[in-house]
């Protein structure tokens, strides 16, 4: 799994971030979660291919998550074979993307699934595939507002060298063994556990804007990482909690009290003009800390 952080600021963009985008590659399946006002063009800067989108996972539907959601949208429809893109989303996802495609003269040309998702409190799983599941919670903010966690399933990975011991060749039999199968060949038993070992799958939290609930610990328990808005130092936490924000210190508890392996802190208010003291103040309570940048990657 990759992830490129394309956008790591608050509401307003600076010269050094853009507004919120994260790609997510799980073997050449390609999403966004949250598409902020320039994503198209970070993608562009990071070599990523448009094409490659077919899921866009937003979290809520303030300007700086979604406006940039009908460029790519009409981007993707300038393709000869334009792609199917599942979008899901909180309540309201459906009218508000009615509104969206209908506020511009706009051909829509891209197969577009839209889904509404209402956890209410628990998390609720809404797509799965051979290779990962996905899940959403609600969470606290001034208008509805979802986190996520992509989970890769655990998988057999095959020993080629004890396979051709065993006299196989890469054909249907293999197939078998990784799907956790007994298989014979001449006359033969060979189990899964004679030629593979289990890797297990990662899981990945995003939670991008909220004050503190309850809902993340639910959602983000035993991570390998969690991304997590870190709008504020503990200095605004006052700030934070009108606004319905984290401060460095808040993530850091929540990382903690989920037992996450690592946390990313990104959604920065522009008011900060370096992310150092975040780092510190983070560190002080979970030591697997640091702090995003745009076109940052981060390999799993």
């Amino acid at each position: 799994m990759e992830i490129v952080f394309l956008g790591t600021s608050c509401m307003v963009p600076t010269k050094e971030r853009n507004v919120s985008g994260i790609f997510v590659d799980d073997n050449g399946d390609g999403m966004l979660v949250d598409c902020g006002e320039g994503t198209q063009r970070q993608m562009n800067i990071m070599s990523i291919n448009r094409n490659r989108v077919r899921k866009i996972l937003i979290s809520h539907w303030h300007g700086d998550h979604v406006a940039g959601i009908i460029g790519l949208l009409q981007t993707l429809g300038n393709d000869e074979n334009p792609p199917k893109i599942h979008i899901f989303g909180p309540k309201g996802t459906k009218e508000r993307m009615y509104h969206l495609l209908n506020s511009i003269v706009f051909s829509q040309k891209v197969d577009l699934s839209i889904k509404e998702l209402d956890p209410r409190g628990m998390p609720l799983q809404f797509f799965e595939n051979e290779d990962y599941l996905l899940e959403a919670i609600d969470l606290r903010h001034p208008t509805p507002c979802l986190g996520y966690a992509l989970v890769e399933k655990d998988k057999l990975k095959i020993n080629m060298a004890k396979v051709k011991e065993l006299g196989l060749r890469e054909g249907p039999l293999i197939g078998k063994l990784q799907r956790g199968m007994t298989v014979h060949h001449k006359g033969k038993e060979i189990t899964p556990e004679m030629v593979a070992t289990l890797k297990h799958g990662k899981k990945v939290v995003f939670i991008l804007d909220t004050g503190e609930t309850k809902n993340i610990s639910m959602l983000a328990e035993s991570a390998d990482l969690m991304i997590i808005e870190a709008t504020y130092l503990s200095g605004e936490e006052e700030k934070a909690d009108k606004n319905r924000h984290l401060t460095a210190r808040q993530a850091a508890l929540l990382a903690q009290a989920s037992g996450v392996k690592k946390m990313i802190m990104t959604h920065f208010s522009q008011r900060y003009k370096h992310t150092n003291d975040f780092v510190e103040e983070a560190q002080t309570y979970f030591p697997e800390s640091v702090c995003a940048f745009d076109f940052m990657k981060v390999k799993l």
